[in-house]
């Protein structure tokens, strides 16, 4: 089964930083937060009407967009959790309105564990701020969201303009995408980076958390992702040799190109790890015999 289909929508406004300059705010006030949160709920009114009988929750805090995809969802997971403590649907004349929640930093100006992303995945281009919608209009709103987020998901002027003075930062464009669309974007870059192999295993940690995966193609690592981690094969140079480069004669390239292979390993284990994919290493003395990874 699919792990993004849920009965609830999950969406990030994604901010693409000018020069890649970080903000300066890791977190907006709580007041602003919820100011935030309402300019967004219209915005995707807008764009569908049942998004406006949906109730609503951001976390007003800037993400690398690893951390958002992760297996199981964990930070809009925790969104959702927290909206369901929050108060029950207030009551305007005879009709319940939908509650618009924003979560930001407390009154001191601290950023709460939830909101707090990774310091080591502070830089970056691309930052996101994840939210989702609930109730029963969820399901039909998510859906019509999911075909007109990627066309014209531009944030308005105001709620731009908000974030760029909230977070004290330089932004070139705020849009709002679905989970699907994040996880098509990421993936489009990572393969004009040179990363496409590992996407296979990634997109696997994600989307079908309890299938399994291999990488075992040309020069690239051999790689086998089961039960929610990633087992990478780890050869000596022998072994390495007999598996990648067996007509090699010159000893000095035999070097470079098992140090570029090793190097390739840790990209990857540290993407992996990006995306809280455990990764395990586990000795091949048999640089032809892939069973080191069951």
């Amino acid at each position: 089964m699919n792990s993004l289909q849920q009965l609830d929508f999950r969406g990030v406004i994604a901010l693409e930083l000018r020069d890649g300059d970080p903000p300066k705010q890791a977190a907006l006030r709580a007041d602003v937060a919820g100011e935030l949160a309402t300019q967004l709920g219209r915005d995707l009114a807008k764009l569908v009407p049942a998004a406006g009988d949906c109730d609503l929750a951001l976390f007003a805090a800037h993400f690398d967009p690893a951390e958002v995809l992760r297996a199981s969802w964990p930070v809009h997971r925790r969104i959702t959790e927290l909206l369901q403590r929050a108060p029950g649907r207030s009551i305007s004349g005879q009709e319940l309105r939908p509650r618009i929640v924003g979560f930001g930093a407390d009154a001191s100006g601290d950023v709460p564990q939830p909101l707090r992303c990774d310091a080591a995945l502070a830089g970056g281009g691309l930052r996101v701020l994840p939210f989702v919608l609930c109730g029963d209009a969820a399901a039909t709103a998510g859906a019509q969201l999911e075909d007109v987020l990627l066309d014209r998901g531009m944030a308005a002027a105001d709620t731009a303009l908000a974030l760029q003075d909230g977070f004290d930062a330089r932004i070139e464009h705020v849009r709002y995408l679905s989970l699907h669309d994040l996880t098509a974007m990421i993936a489009m870059q990572y393969a004009n980076v040179g990363l496409e192999p590992l996407w296979t295993l990634l997109e696997t940690a994600l989307l079908e958390p309890d299938a399994e995966a291999w990488l075992d193609a040309g020069q690239e690592p051999l790689a086998r992702y089961a039960a929610g981690e990633v087992r990478i094969a780890l050869f000596d140079p022998c072994a390495w040799r007999a598996r990648y480069a067996a007509s090699e004669e010159d000893g000095a390239r035999l070097e470079r190109g098992f140090a570029m292979f090793q190097a390739r390993q840790r990209q990857f284990a540290a993407v992996l790890d990006a995306h809280g994919v455990p990764v395990q290493f586990a000795h091949c003395a048999d640089g032809n015999d892939a069973g080191c990874l069951r």
